[in-house]
Formats: C-alpha cells, sequence, structure tokens
C-alpha cells in the first residue's frame, strides 16, 4: 500500500500546487509558460505525450484528457485500461470512465459498459449530449453507438480469456465474494448464515473465516489510468479510464465512473486522480474530499 499511497501523494501535491500557484498569480503565470500541464497515474508515458500534443495544440482540457485516456485505452495500458484485459467471473471485459471538467463542474461517465471499446469518448457523449451524469450496462452501448462510436465489438482478448480458463481451473479463486457457500470452489453461490453478532459489524481482514476482497487487490490487479490536464487557459479536467477489477462480479461498478472517488477537478482550486482498491474508495470519496 505504501506504493499507492506515494503515487496517490503526487498526483495530488503535483496538481494542487501547481494550479493553486498559477491561480495566485494568473496571467503572470501563463505569460512565464507555466501552462500547460498533463499529470497521470502511473508510467503511461505514451498517454501523457497523446495528451501533452493536444493540449499544446490548443485543445481545451477535457478534449485534452480525452485524447490521453484514449491513447491509453488503444495501448491496453498494463491490461487494465480498455479493451481485452480484466475479465469478470463470466469471462468478458467490461469499461468503466469518466470525464470531468473542473470549470463547468459537469460530468459524463460510463459504467460496466459491453461491447464498446472507447470509454473516455463514450463518457464525453454523456457529457455532451445529455443531461445525465452516468449510463450504465448495455443501455450505455447503445447510447454510444447510437451517438457514433464503433461497436458492438467483441472487448475480450486471447490474454483475458487464457486468464479466465486458468481462474476457472483454479477454483475461481481468488474472487470477489463473501459469506457464502461453497467458499473455495467456483458457484452458483447461496448466502452462508451469519453468527448474529457478525451482522453490522465492521470487521478486517475475514468474516467467519472468508477473506475480505482487499486480500486480493495488488499492483497486477487493480491499475487503472486517471489523468489530470490544465490547459493554456488555467482550465482544469480529469479522466479516468479502466476495464476494472480482475475477476469481478458481473455489473459490478468500480471506482472509475465515480466522481470523487478515482478523480475529481474544481479549476478553482485542484485536481486529483488516483488508482486502488475501489470499492473502499467509492466509500469515502478521498479525491472530492482533498
Amino acid at each position: 500500500m505504501d506504493l499507492l499511497i506515494n503515487q496517490n501523494l503526487f498526483i495530488i501535491i503535483t496538481i494542487l500546487l501547481s494550479s493553486s500557484f498559477s491561480m495566485g498569480l494568473g496571467n503572470e503565470i501563463q505569460n512565464l509558460g507555466q501552462y500547460p500541464l498533463v499529470v497521470s497515474t502511473w508510467p503511461f508515458v505514451e498517454a501523457v505525450r497523446a495528451a501533452w500534443r493536444a493540449v499544446d495544440n490548443g485543445l481545451s482540457a477535457v478534449d485534452s484528457v480525452v485524447e490521453g485516456c484514449s491513447a491509453c485505452e488503444e495501448l491496453r495500458c498494463d491490461g487494465t485500461v480498455g479493451p481485452g484485459g480484466s475479465p469478470d467471473e463470466n469471462g468478458e471485459t467490461t469499461i468503466d470512465a469518466l470525464v470531468m471538467d473542473g470549470t463547468t463542474m459537469e460530468v459524463g461517465a460510463v459504467a460496466a459498459m459491453r461491447y464498446v471499446k472507447d470509454g473516455i469518448r463514450a463518457a464525453r457523449l454523456v457529457m455532451q449530449h445529455t443531461q445525465h451524469t452516468l449510463i450504465v450496462g448495455e443501455k450505455a452501448s447503445n447510447f454510444v453507438i447510437s451517438m457514433g462510436l464503433p461497436g458492438p465489438t467483441n472487448l475480450s482478448s486471447p490474454e483475458s480469456t487464457a486468464k479466465w480458463v486458468k481462474w476457472k481451473d483454479n477454483g475461481c479463486q481468488p474472487n470477489f465474494w463473501k459469506n457464502v457457500l461453497p467458499a473455495n470452489s467456483c458457484g452458483p453461490y447461496h448466502p452462508r448464515k451469519l453468527p448474529s453478532f457478525v451482522e453490522g459489524t465492521c470487521s478486517r481482514g475475514s468474516v467467519g473465516g472468508i477473506p475480505s476482497t482487499s486480500s486480493h487487490i495488488d499492483l497486477q490487479n487493480h491499475d487503472t489510468i486517471s489523468m489530470a490536464v490544465i490547459d493554456h487557459m488555467g482550465h482544469i479536467a480529469v479522466g479516468t479510464s479502466t476495464n476494472g477489477a480482475t475477476f469481478k462480479i458481473p455489473g459490478r461498478v468500480g471506482d472509475g465512473p465515480i466522481a470523487g472517488s478515482s478523480a475529481y477537478a474544481d479549476t478553482e482550486v485542484g485536481a486529483c486522480g488516483a488508482t486502488g482498491d475501489g470499492d473502499i474508495m467509492m466509500r469515502f470519496l478521498p479525491w472530492y474530499f482533498n
């Protein structure tokens, strides 16, 4: 977790200091060439370069974030962004994505989106062409395809399928179920009766001998991209794109498309973004409170 914490603090500190310093001096900083700025989680260099090319050529912070995250989707960064990675329990890859305009506070997001690989562009369509914030599942796919994105497309890859088959052969372990039977094999599952003292209590590690989900969250199965951009005008935007937690229960929505959980932007303050255990992060909205 120390690596995750340090990564998160780097992003928070970089964007907040750059934004606050720039806001305080206004046009003087712009004249000194302090804008634009691009920051991303993890060593996704090509994604940062794509966003930089966009913002350096005069595109807005929102459009530049979209270009950066889209590049990561096309490159399938770490196998955790875009198509072809992180299969769910059924072996299917789905997409979560968010874009937020820190000047207008508009947000567009898609979650558990099937059959469409362009997550961040789908999120921008939600922001630009609806009064909604989040559209999910196959209905999100239908919407963005109707708005011109390519699809339907099979988002699985030989690599994701092989990973899923290996997981099935291992008795579907590890997984994201708890307090169910059977505990150590594939489903179907049914609820395990809990002692009365367990219900309504908070515990760490395990409940009734069944490990918590966070016990198998590591650098290989939770990574994603969260990006922040300050454009030439000093406007800030953030974006996130992910194919979610590996072997998640189908239909699960992660932190990626939730404003304040994966990323948050406010041009008057700054921006934050990070990756981690999304099911924990959604409980606390850390980047809203930072």
